[in-house]
């Protein structure tokens, strides 16, 4: 069976989940409000500029969930879906999913962005394949500390090629949607690579190597 893999943030949603979050819990003061939205904000140009330290980055992004029961985080992450990714939705990344359920091949979302943050969104395109960076729960609770290898960069490399061997796939005339440069360690992997609505910097790699471009938007 072939595999359809997307990127998320920017990809098949018009923004970034994980700064609208942080963004969101700065909302409900939910936190140091000026210092985490400084914070915020500061990681999210590394993230940019492909400076990222990821590890650091899930730590503080995962700190909140560590300091809120989990009956209010649950309440909290609907309204999320309301105020912050029903006005960012792609009903054309919709339609792009289904022509390849259509076409018979397997589609699985592959994103920097914690589980709890990404699965009900990739669960409201239908999606049932997630590969992304994991949080650590102890006792029904999140840590704030995160498990496994960060699915960033050469991170999707590792984290897609455990799922494939976990679930005997392969990338063999596999496809992969991205809109950012941080993903050209798996985009090189594929068959297909595809930039959607991408960056300056992975809209000259596509240019220069001839991948498709196109838009969600």
């Amino acid at each position: 069976m072939t595999l359809a893999l997307f990127d998320l943030d920017n990809t098949l949603i018009g923004g970034d989940s994980d700064y609208l979050w942080g963004e969101f819990v700065v909302s409900k003061s939910l936190v140091d409000v000026e210092e985490y939205q400084r914070l915020n904000h500061e990681f999210y140009l590394d993230y940019v500029n492909g400076t990222l330290d990821v590890a650091a980055y899930l730590r503080f992004s995962m700190a909140p969930l560590a300091k809120i029961e989990p009956e209010l985080l649950a309440e909290l992450h609907a309204e999320f879906m309301r105020e912050c990714i029903d006005p960012i939705w792609l009903s054309q990344a919709e339609t792009l999913i289904k022509q390849h359920r259509d076409f018979g091949r397997q589609v699985a979302v592959i994103t920097a962005t914690n589980r709890f943050i990404v699965e009900p969104i990739v669960q409201r395109f239908g999606v049932e394949n997630l590969i992304c960076s994991e949080p650590e729960i102890l006792n029904g609770r999140y840590t704030g500390n995160f498990v496994g290898e960060p699915c960033f960069g050469e991170g999707k490399v590792i984290k897609i090629e455990e799922w494939l061997a976990a679930n005997s796939l392969d990338l063999n005339s596999s496809w992969f949607y991205s809109d950012s440069h941080n993903d050209l360690p798996l985009l090189r992997k594929v068959t297909r690579p595809i930039a959607v609505d991408p960056d300056e910097k992975l809209k000259i790699a596509a240019q220069e190597n001839g991948w498709q471009i196109i838009s969600l938007r």
